[in-house]
């Protein structure tokens, strides 16, 4: 079906390229992007992308920088810029936009945030190391990714978080830090649902104290990589929710296996999916099928991504609301940009109020309609389609008429086909388009 084909590029891709063709089964296209990762981004002016080594080098940098009174230190805000444009490239000309979706929905779940200085620089690697290569594999591999990566582990302050009964916590006073213990059982595995106590929170943090990051100029120590430290972290076993773990490192990676595996987790993550790719209120059927998915394959994310588009509730015709970035990024391939599109897209998604690797919380960006439907935020997106549609026109890069059957086909209202039809000039029409309400969902 004609209607099938708009839904799958746009709910499980990120919009329709001008130039590619629709696929003519839309299951069969979705499931081959599940495959071998193509690649991740590789940030312009590096030949291989940088990691977290390179990251805190550039933040020591600027401080350095800072120190001798040099006024506007930049190493690592142009590492940020370089990998946010990068990212923004991937998703304008991506022709795999469903594994796409996927690292981003993982990214907003597992959320770091540059507003965390140390943070900016190593979001491109977060991504490339901690997210991407997990999409479709077991969700407990991911989970010790982002608990272990630097990105993480300065974004939740677990990196200087020190047992009280430790020899450093003896020693210096040193304080425990439940940041990240609270956001892996609230956010990325149980939920509240789960109905844990604050002091399971506490001995969570206690088993994950010395989980920490190599520093420069240390011996022995990975500098930008994990590092445990034995002398920061709490001797003795500790009980989490009833359950068991020794002192060490291995009892911090046995609590997060237990986490991924727990029920609860799965009911967690099957209802945020449901939340993304089939409605913001989720029928609990739908829920259910997806938790039991999650359930019995171990936790494997390729399943349960082959299972979402299996999903008859996954076909109603677009009724999620495109965030800022979604609809910025839709609006991009539906003119054809190409790579040099990537700064232009950033100055979108901050304009409507969705910077990117910027989320105010740990919580990440909210996948609601009412989170991004206020009046003043629909009418910045008309702004938005505004400019654009005159960029595009004057380049002529873009026929109104033929990019509303292109991106929407079956799905235009005939009002909408009507307006773009009448309109006075190319670019009133590319902005009906543009700022249509089937254009704006998903």
């Amino acid at each position: 079906m004609e209607a099938h084909a708009h839904i799958a590029v746009a709910r499980f891709g990120l919009g329709h390229r001008q130039g590619e063709a629709l696929p003519s089964d839309p299951i069969a296209w979705l499931d081959g992007q599940l495959g071998a990762d193509p690649g991740p981004p590789v940030p312009a002016g590096f030949a291989t992308p940088p990691g977290p080594r390179e990251g805190l080098a550039a933040f020591r940098a600027d401080r350095e920088a800072q120190a001798r009174g040099e006024a506007q230190p930049k190493a690592a805000s142009q590492l940020f810029r370089a990998e946010a444009v990068a990212q923004a490239e991937q998703w304008v000309t991506t022709a795999q936009p469903y594994r796409e979706r996927l690292v981003q929905f993982w990214a907003n779940h597992f959320t770091c945030s540059r507003r965390v200085g140390t943070v900016g620089p190593l979001m491109g690697s977060y991504l490339r190391d901690a997210i991407r290569p997990h999409v479709t594999g077991p969700f407990v591999d991911m989970l010790l990714a982002v608990a272990r990566h630097p990105a993480m582990l300065n974004y939740l302050d677990n990196s200087g978080s020190v047992g009280p009964g430790s020899q450093a916590g003896a020693r210096r006073g040193a304080g425990l830090n439940e940041n990240l213990a609270r956001e892996i059982m609230e956010l990325h595995t149980l939920s509240p649902a789960a109905g844990y106590s604050q002091a399971d929170v506490t001995e969570f943090a206690k088993v994950l104290t010395g989980w920490s990051v190599g520093r420069a100029n240390q011996t022995n120590e990975p500098e930008g990589g994990f590092m445990f430290r034995p002398r920061g972290h709490e001797p003795g076993p500790k009980q989490v929710m009833g359950q068991r773990f020794e002192e060490g490192e291995a009892g911090g990676i046995a609590a997060l296996r237990w986490l991924a595996a727990h029920p609860a987790t799965h009911r967690h993550l099957a209802t945020k999916l449901a939340r993304h790719f089939v409605a913001d209120a989720p029928p609990p059927a739908v829920v259910a099928k997806l938790a039991a998915v999650l359930h019995n394959t171990g936790g494997n994310l390729g399943a349960v991504a082959h299972a979402l588009p299996r999903l008859p509730e996954a076909w109603t015709p677009l009724t999620k609301l495109r965030s800022p970035q979604d609809y910025v990024v839709a609006a991009y391939r539906a003119i054809g940009a190409g790579p040099a599109s990537g700064l232009p897209a950033l100055g979108g998604f901050a304009l409507l109020g969705q910077p990117l690797w910027a989320a105010p919380g740990p919580n990440g960006w909210p996948d609601l309609a009412a989170d991004w439907a206020a009046p003043e935020a629909l009418l910045r997106r008309v702004d938005f389609a505004w400019g654009m549609a005159g960029r595009a026109a004057a380049a002529g890069v873009a026929d109104a008429r033929a990019m509303a059957e292109a991106t929407l086909g079956p799905l235009a209202r005939a009002e909408t086909v009507t307006a773009v039809s009448r309109a006075g000039s190319q670019r009133e029409a590319l902005t009906l388009l543009l700022a249509s309400p089937e254009f704006q969902r998903r």
